[in-house]
This record gives structure tokens, sequence and C-alpha cells, in this order.
């Protein structure tokens, strides 16, 4: 475990938060350190492996049996997500952990709640990784990375162990919904693939939501407030207003499962002029639908009230349900639950609330279920992971290549 302890601290070292209003490729340049690292240290253990202009890190790992075996492959994202600082982490390793609340931050009183989050208590007993409160932690998704890179060691580390050609990927922007728009999947070569981007230990997805932004604009109108009866629109009360009119029992807090939501992440506004932002989430694609419908439908309604064109929209698809790509080859999902009952995992398979890289690879062609990193709270200063759950993923990711070359032999590491 040490080494993989060693492997996911030096990535979260390295700061690369995503930035959705760059127009760049990766968003950010500082994503690049890492991707070059990781380039590098597959490249030190023997691993050929390149990346190209976009910052996309693809490697291939031979096969070493003389049969036909599909080609696997196995992606996770490096940058963090913009909600929460991704620079200067200093992470927290709580060893044998005693099940109860856990101090962050003393000086500032951030303490991670059993209260708050009970499912830390399953967890007694194993080594913790958390935040020291003023960040997030970053295994979302370099826990991910560090599992890839561990089995790939493994791997190098053990040539009698047998597997068909792996092939490695690692993409910027993912948590801005840009991480696979430039990726070459021809290039990238695998039949099949797996994201490691999920949450807690034995999750396993292979449906997500289909999912929009939405730009909302409103265009006041800015009269001297001793004279504006009658004249003034306040952009920023209408556009309270406009909030207002969508469903308030179908928002993020309100919703669990399958069912969707509208999510106001932004709202910038003067008396002249405001602008909401929203994301639009349905797992079924005739709800997504309707729901960008009632986008147009509310804006519509405010500028009868208040006159044409005060309030417009524009609605932008980011991706969609990757089940029916998934479904037709439903065996890759029987393969992941099968590699996590032999490493003594019970399967949970669920929809995911979000997205990852594999919904936009699966309708590029790469069919792609998304299975556990190991990590809770993602995007907050509350993110923690056991070490024991990035351990397990490895384990089942090695599983996964021994099931794809003989259905009958176990791994162990």
């Amino acid at each position: 475990m040490e080494k993989l302890l060693d492997k996911f601290l030096r990535y979260v070292s390295v700061e690369t938060t995503s930035d959705e209003n760059s127009d760049s490729q990766p968003s950010t340049a500082k994503q690049l350190n890492l991707l070059r690292m990781l380039r590098d240290e597959l490249q030190n253990i023997g691993i050929q492996a390149e990346m190209d202009e976009y910052g996309y890190v693809m490697a291939t790992i031979p096969s070493n049996v003389d049969r036909e075996i599909p080609a696997i492959g196995f992606i996770a994202h490096v940058d963090t997500s913009p909600d929460a600082s991704g620079a200067n982490i200093k992470p927290q390793i709580i060893e044998n952990y005693d099940g109860g609340d856990i101090v962050l931050n003393q000086e500032k009183n951030i303490v991670l709640r059993v209260s708050e989050f009970p499912e830390m208590v399953q967890y007694k007993g194993q080594t913790m990784i958390t935040t020291d409160g003023t960040t997030l932690l970053g295994a979302d998704d370099k826990a991910g990375v560090a599992e890839i890179m561990y089995a790939a060691q493994y791997m190098m580390e053990h040539p009698d162990y047998k597997h068909g050609e792996i092939k490695i990927g690692f993409t910027p922007d993912e948590e801005i919904g840009r991480g696979v728009v430039k990726f070459d999947v021809k290039k990238f070569g695998a039949k099949y693939a797996y994201t490691m981007d999920g949450g807690e230990i034995g999750e396993l997805e292979y449906e997500n939501f289909n999912a929009a932004a939405a730009e909302v604009h409103i265009q006041g109108r800015n009269i001297h407030p001793g004279y504006a009866k009658g004249k003034m629109l306040n952009a920023s009360m209408l556009a309270a207003e406009y909030a207002m009119l969508l469903p308030p029992d179908e928002t993020p807090e309100n919703t669990e499962g399958r069912q969707g939501f509208y999510h106001l992440t932004g709202i910038q506004g003067t008396v002249e002029s405001s602008t909401l932002s929203y994301i639009i989430r349905d797992h079924d694609r005739i709800r997504f639908e309707d729901r960008k419908r009632m986008i147009d439908s509310c804006a519509e309604v405010m500028n009868e009230l208040y006159g044409e064109d005060v309030v417009t929209a524009e609605v932008k698809d980011q991706y969609y349900n990757m089940r029916q790509e998934v479904e037709p080859h439903f065996f890759i999902v029987e393969k992941a639950m099968k590699a996590m009952e032999m490493a003594n995992i019970k399967p949970k398979v669920q929809p995911i609330r979000g997205g990852t890289d594999g919904a936009n690879l699966s309708f590029m062609g790469l069919p792609c279920p998304n299975i556990f990193a190991g990590g809770h709270n993602f995007h907050s200063k509350f993110e923690y992971i056991p070490l024991e759950s990035m351990m397990k993923a490895t384990e089942v990711i090695l599983n996964i290549i021994t099931l794809f070359q003989s259905d009958t032999i176990s791994t162990c590491i």
C-alpha cells in the first residue's frame, strides 16, 4: 500500500484545477505538469507512452499471450474541480481510523463529522486520507490515476502475469465537460475501456445523466431610483423571479437516484443586466428534453410580462446517457461485476448522478463503464478516501484484465 499511497500523494501535490472560462486545450497549462509526469513515469518503467498536443497521455502495454484478446483500456482524468481550491493541498493521513469525527483544521474548527457523513464508520480500522479543511483532496480523479499507474507498475514487475494488450489514457478537463472533445479513439486503440472515476468502493455505473448547460440573460432598464416608478426594470429582481418559476423541489438538494434537476450554479447581476447559469440533468432522454424546453418556456413567460426579448435563454447539450451505447456490450459490465466479486467486493450497480469521460467516449465508439476510485465528498474540503479502497480498485483493474484473458484465473496482489 505504501507504493500506491506514494503515487497518490505525489499526484495530488500538483495543482491541476481546470477552468471552464478558458478556450484553450487543456483549459489550464498547469494540468500539463502532471500529464508530463505521468508520461515520464510510464516510460521509465518500460511502457510506451506519449502526450499529444492537447495533453492526452496514451500508453500501451503489449500482450504477453499468444492468442487474440480484445485490447482493454483504463482511463482517468487529471484535473480537479473549480468548485474548491486545488492549490497547495495538504493531505492528512489517519492510520487505524477509530470511526469517529476527524478534525481537519483545529484553528478554523473544520471537522469531518460522522453525524453529517455516516458512511465514514464503515472504514473504521483503515487508513483514511483527508484534506486539511482548506482545499479539496483531488481523489477525483487522482485516485483513479494512481490506481491505474500502480496496476501498470504491477504488470511490468510481474512478467508472469498474463494479459492481452492494455491501453492507458489520462485526460484533462473532465470536470468542465471537455475531457475527451479531442480524444482520438482510433489512435487509443482499445476495443472496450473503463473509467476509474467512481465514488465509494463497489460502485459500478453504466448509465449517467443526460446533461445540458443554460445561460439565461436578463436585460433590465436602469433609471435613477428617485424617478423609477413605472420605468425601471431591475434585472436582478427579474433574475430572482425567473429562478422561482422553475420547480423548487427539482434541485440537487431535493432529488436522488434517477430524479433529474435544475441546478442554479451562478448568478451575476446589476439593475441593468443579470445572468443566471444552470446545469440541467436527467437520466431519461424525454424528460431531459422537457427540462430544456422549460428553460425556454420560463423565458417566454417573463417576456410576456415585461416585454419582448427582456429574457433570452441559450441551452447547450453537454453529454448523453451512455446506457444505450454500453448495453449492447453488457458483458463488459458483467466482467467488472465478477472482478469485484473476486476481490470480495459487493458490486453496487447504480446510475451516475453526474457524468464521466466514459459517457462521451461511449458515443464515440468506445463502450466505457465507470468503476469506483474509492473517494467520498468530491469537489469539497470534506473530501476523503480510504487507502484500502484504492488498493481494492487496483485489484479490480487486474481482475478485469485477467477475466478478459481467462475466466478461470484469479488475481492476487
